[in-house]
């Protein structure tokens, strides 16, 4: 079955391209792949993960409050041990990871808070290595800062000009309000210069003074960028002032900009400095889809300083993410695999040659499911991943028993 078709159909593949849809008569001498009515998604797509900081939580220590700013100062000492050999091991065991879980396309931030600009300089390499399996689109990330951290918009330009495919900031750790908005100014005029996409870290924090998201889609609409802009997290936005937030969406929808919310990271890292009742820290949702806005959803972090979990799956971050943001109506169910496929290939901007169409590159995913529902409720395996009409990974379900005389 494909996505949400009434009935099961037929892909022809011919030189990696998909090149008919439908009830199909087989060709002479062609190769027959019979996929049981099993549900056939385009491939999923991590909108938001930090490859360079992946299975590094505990080392040198722990992040023992949960919080976002022990978590940096938990990365900056680990920083130190960077080298390449160290940041190849891990992003190459974690891209396996996500092949496996039917990912094809990745956006990853990268610090560069960093004068060796080591991480930028190696993920630069991986991606051409890694090209057949996974496509990767890196995002040049100032994570202590890009006025607040020392020559931080010398390093925040190198990394771009070195090949950074987006531009990144981090308003809400900046030292001022006045600093926040500089940072956020000069990032998206780098980019806007540059031709590059922005994909900023936006109000991760339960301060609802904090007010990046205005600046960042008043500049994406001043520049012409629109969605050639992401706001990533605006957890503040979920203790925004209604009042405030009525306000401000007629700005967000003039400006086209997308969002990422990464439900199983922010739920752990906010609200940790309530007591009770505990915001859940997570973006508005719900409301942004209603009002017609982008928005995709990503892992964020894979066991480092602040996850301790994860497992290259994007099925945790939906199901999670449906229960937080109260989207448990049937639709809001059937239609959440869209936050990590269609929306997500808009955040990104691979529209043009990402879904299950005549005349597009022949990538898609297998689930061990007959429909979405089932495939989500009972987090199914993915079967089998196609890229390009090559099979790139491929996963056998294990045979769970049960003994019991009643059953």
């Amino acid at each position: 079955m494909i996505e949400n078709a009434a009935e099961a159909q037929d892909i022809r593949v011919e030189n990696g391209m998909i090149t008919e849809i439908g009830n199909l008569t087989e060709k002479t001498g062609e190769e027959v792949t019979d996929l049981g009515r099993k549900l056939v998604l385009p491939p999923f797509i991590e909108s938001h993960v930090h490859l360079d900081t992946c299975l590094t939580a505990g080392d040198p220590v722990w992040n023992m409050s949960g919080t976002l700013f022990e978590g940096i100062e938990c990365w900056s000492k680990r920083k130190e041990k960077l080298n390449e050999a160290d940041i190849t091991e891990r992003v190459r065991k974690i891209v396996r990871m996500y092949a496996s879980n039917g990912v094809q396309f990745i956006r990853t931030h990268i610090d560069v808070t960093d004068p060796s600009l080591m991480a930028m300089k190696t993920m630069i390499r991986l991606r051409d290595e890694l090209k057949d399996i996974m496509e990767i689109q890196i995002v040049a990330f100032p994570q202590e800062g890009i006025l607040s951290y020392p020559n931080g918009k010398e390093l925040l330009t190198e990394a771009v000009d070195m090949g950074a495919d987006a531009v990144g900031a981090i308003p809400h750790f900046e030292f001022t309000r006045e600093y926040s908005v500089e940072s956020l100014n000069f990032a998206l005029k780098l980019a806007a210069d540059r031709g590059k996409l922005v994909d900023v870290h936006c109000d991760e924090i339960d301060d609802e003074a904090s007010r990046g998201l205005e600046t960042v889609a008043a500049r994406a609409l001043e520049l012409g960028l629109y969605d050639k802009v992401t706001a990533s997290h605006t957890t503040a936005m979920h203790s925004y002032n209604n009042a405030y937030v009525l306000r401000l969406m007629r700005l967000l929808k003039m400006s086209r900009i997308n969002f990422v919310s990464n439900p199983l990271v922010n739920t752990h890292l906010q609200g940790r400095i309530d007591t009770y009742p505990k915001r859940r820290g997570v973006t508005r949702v719900k409301e942004l889809l209603a009002e017609g806005l982008n928005v995709s959803f990503g892992n964020d972090d894979i066991f480092d300083p602040w996850y301790p979990m994860g497992n290259g799956g994007m099925r945790d971050a939906v199901f999670l993410g449906l229960h937080v943001c109260q989207m448990m109506g049937y639709e809001d169910i059937m239609n959440s695999y869209k936050l990590i496929t269609h929306n997500a290939a808009r955040t990104l901007s691979v529209t043009e040659r990402y879904g299950i169409e005549v005349n597009k590159p022949a990538g898609f995913i297998v689930l061990d499911a007959e429909n979405y529902y089932e495939a989500l409720t009972e987090n199914s395996v993915v079967l089998a991943s196609y890229k390009d009409g090559r099979k790139i990974a491929e996963n056998i379900p294990g045979e769970g028993k049960v003994f019991s005389a009643s059953l």
